[in-house]
Parts: structure tokens; C-alpha cells; sequence
């Protein structure tokens, strides 16, 4: 005669493992069948710290249509509830809630890509990122003084602060955030090209250097000419010379037209470096990586004047006589070099 108790016990088994397998069975359902989007592709972007439920709440409500507690709990029935990475995603039609789970533990976020482009100034630089699609603009309303504060920018001026290079980011990123990678590389370059200097240079600190570098970024687009031209406004800083650069002359005009006239070369503006000696008071664009290391490491020369010839290359004299007739075989309408 079977126990009684015996048997319950049986079937009590039984259902719970058949309710187990049932379990599985929608569990893996779910997990393998693609999901409704609202869109394709579908952008949303999950924040620092959110976790698995805030994660799925954030899904939902940007248009994946499933029901947040079945992908909360598939996380957690896959060990994978604190492993959700922060970014912006991207996904597409097709996409089941497994793949779209293994996408963010992954990591496998949307990117967005700005260029900062060397000899461009910071005005060209702000409306870039203010016109990019992909960028949050947070700094859109700040003056250029509440920006540096933002960004902890010990200099008042935004100028050459910010390295010309391929920048990848997240979509939907802080314009902030990008801004704030830009000047850590441009002071992590800067430091190392002034660590690394020539000696007896004319600069008390790094950012005179920046400035120069900028005068140079500017002067010429031909990385082989960059060093004899840092040399040549070397010479003339230990010596006196007004520099005389035209750059410095037009970034000091509020809008210019293309045309330079004697009128400019005459105005009394900070940034006149034929009026005034020595530097100007900021730089004037974004230098790269090819005239920070001219600016700090200049050749010997004995060249104190410069023109170009209008192929992009430059022609270096020693004396004004010899810049003169330079000056009339290349350039018969320009005077002064720079």
C-alpha cells in the first residue's frame, strides 16, 4: 500500500517542475523573439548608475515595446543586473531582448564623431559643435567667462585651449564633456613639448608658448616650414623686433573682409604686432601637434624675415635688403613679412 503523503509530495514535484519548465520555456521565448520598435533604428541613452530596472523603464519608454519587468528579470536570471554599461545605443529592427541585453553589458554603444581642425579659431570651433546633431549643447547660452568657469580653464581666454583632433563621443554627449577632452589633450601636449624645450628660449611660460604656436599653425599650412618660421619670430623676440605677423593683425579685426589693408596694419589693437612688441595677449587660433613642437623647438637660424612664395613654401632671409627683393619677386604687393 503506497503512503499517501508519499504521493502528494509526487505530484507536487511534478507540478513545480513543470511550472519550472514552462518558466524557461516563455523566459526563453521572450528572450529569442524580436521586439516592436517604435522606430528603426531607435536611439536612447542609458546614464551612469541607472541599473537593470531603470535601464528597462528607459527602454520602453523611448520606444522598444516589452514589458520592463520580463527584461529586468531576464538580467538578473543571466547574472548580467549589474553589469549594464552607460552610453548611447543605437538599435534596429530584428533586435531580440538577449541581443539588445549582451549590447549593453557589452558596451556597444552609438558613436558620434566631431573634427577640430588645426589653424581654425575657437569661434569656428563653438559653432561646429553648436551646429553638430549629435552633441548636447549645454554651453549654447554660457559668455566665454562662464565657460572657462565651467571648464575650470585657469586662462580667461578660450583661444588655442582646445587640441585639433578626431574626437569620438557618445550621441546625445555634453558639448561640455567634449570640450573638456579637447583642453585636457592640449594641456597634456603643451606640458610635454615645454618639458622637453629647447633651452633659452624667449617664452616665460607655457602659454606664451601656445601663443606662438598659434602664430605659426597660422603662417603656414606646410609642417617643413614651421620650424624656421618659429626660429625667425625667436630671433626677433630676443632681439626687440616687432613680429609683425598678419595673423595676429586680423584676428585683432572684428570682422574682416579678406582684404588687409595699411589702414589695419596702422589700427591700435592688442593683437597689432606691428605696433606693439612682442606677443600677442592670447592665441590666436587652435595650434597642432607639427607647430607646437616648432614653436618649442626652433633650429638655430640667423633668418629674421620670411615670405611665401604663394606654392605654400617660404622664402627665409637673413637681412631686410635680401627680404625686399624676396618680397619683389614673389609677393610685389605685399609688404613685410608675416
Amino acid at each position: 500500500m503506497s503512503d499517501p503523503t508519499s504521493s502528494v509530495f509526487k505530484r507536487l514535484f511534478l507540478l513545480l517542475l513543470l511550472a519550472f519548465c514552462a518558466f524557461l520555456a516563455a523566459a526563453y521565448y521572450f528572450a529569442t523573439q524580436p521586439v516592436a520598435l517604435k522606430s528603426s533604428p531607435l536611439d536612447f541613452e542609458i546614464n551612469p548608475g541607472l541599473g537593470l530596472r531603470g535601464t528597462s523603464r528607459v527602454m520602453t519608454d523611448a520606444g522598444i515595446e516589452m514589458p520592463p519587468w520580463q527584461f529586468t528579470l531576464l538580467g538578473r536570471l543571466l547574472g548580467k543586473a549589474t553589469a549594464i554599461k552607460a552610453g548611447s545605443y543605437q538599435v534596429e529592427n530584428g533586435v531580440t531582448p538577449f541581443a539588445l541585453l549582451e549590447k549593453l553589458t557589452r558596451g556597444d554603444t552609438s558613436q558620434a564623431e566631431i573634427v577640430l581642425i588645426e589653424g581654425k579659431t575657437f569661434a569656428d570651433l563653438k559653432q561646429q559643435l553648436d551646429k553638430h546633431p549629435d552633441v548636447r549643447h549645454d554651453s549654447a547660452a554660457f559668455t566665454e567667462v562662464e565657460l572657462m568657469a565651467a571648464l575650470d580653464i585657469k586662462e580667461g581666454h578660450p583661444e588655442g585651449q582646445f587640441f585639433p583632433d578626431t574626437y569620438l563621443f557618445s550621441k546625445n554627449a555634453s558639448d561640455l564633456d567634449i570640450l573638456r577632452r579637447a583642453h585636457k589633450n592640449m594641456s597634456s601636449k603643451l606640458a610635454k613639448e615645454w618639458n622637453e624645450r629647447e633651452p633659452g628660449l624667449p617664452y616665460r611660460t607655457p602659454y606664451e608658448a601656445l601663443i606662438m604656436a598659434s602664430i605659426v599653425e597660422k603662417e603656414t599650412g606646410r609642417e617643413a616650414d614651421m620650424a624656421e618660421i618659429a626660429a625667425v619670430f625667436v630671433n626677433r623676440l630676443r632681439t626687440g623686433m616687432m613680429l609683425q605677423t598678419d595673423p595676429s593683425v586680423i584676428y585683432g579685426i572684428k570682422q574682416f573682409d579678406g582684404n588687409l589693408r595699411k589702414s589695419d596694419l596702422l589700427a591700435d589693437t592688442a593683437y597689432n604686432t606691428y605696433r606693439h612688441a612682442g606677443l600677442p595677449p592670447t592665441p590666436i587660433a587652435m595650434p597642432g601637434q607639427a607647430s607646437l613642437h616648432a614653436a618649442l623647438h626652433p633650429p638655430i637660424s640667423d633668418n629674421y624675415y620670411f615670405v611665401a612664395r604663394g606654392d605654400g613654401s617660404s622664402v627665409f632671409s637673413r637681412t631686410l635688403e635680401e627680404h625686399n627683393r624676396a618680397v619683389a619677386r614673389y609677393q610685389k604687393r605685399k609688404d613685410g613679412a608675416g
